[in-house]
């Protein structure tokens, strides 16, 4: 059973950063692919940013420019820089985990949620 968990998450002010991170076994297939998702509440779950085995990222629109996803293999980690975060960014951020062997799904489960294995979620709340 693959294991995905988060870790950051909390309350910080307008304009401020936070940081997440996420570990997970998926690490132990060639082909992966890694996100982070969220759900603001009374809203359906989106995806945030995603990354595969090799590196590539895929970015939500409201995000681009101010959010970054990043991978550790050092560390069987991700992690997800929030800049600039603005009071709709409020949401649980759920990191996920999905099997790519071909490197090719990764981009289309930002849009279709296709992952494999989810975390738990943290909180994020952003304070105008």
């Amino acid at each position: 059973q693959v294991q995905v968990k988060e870790s950051g998450g909390g309350s910080v002010q307008a304009g401020e950063s936070l940081t997440l991170s996420c570990a997970s076994s998926i690490y132990v297939y060639s082909g992966y692919c890694m996100g982070w998702f969220r759900q603001a509440p009374g809203k359906e779950r989106e995806g945030v940013a995603v990354i595969d085995s090799d590196g590539r990222t895929t970015y939500a629109v409201a995000v681009k420019g101010r959010f970054t996803i990043s991978k550790d293999d050092s560390k069987n980690t991700v992690t997800l820089q929030m800049n600039s975060l603005k009071p709709e960014d409020t949401a649980t951020y759920y990191c996920a985990a999905g099997i790519d062997p071909f490197s090719t799904t990764c981009p289309d489960s930002l849009l279709t949620g296709g992952m494999d294995h989810w975390g738990k979620g943290t909180l994020v709340t952003v304070s105008s």
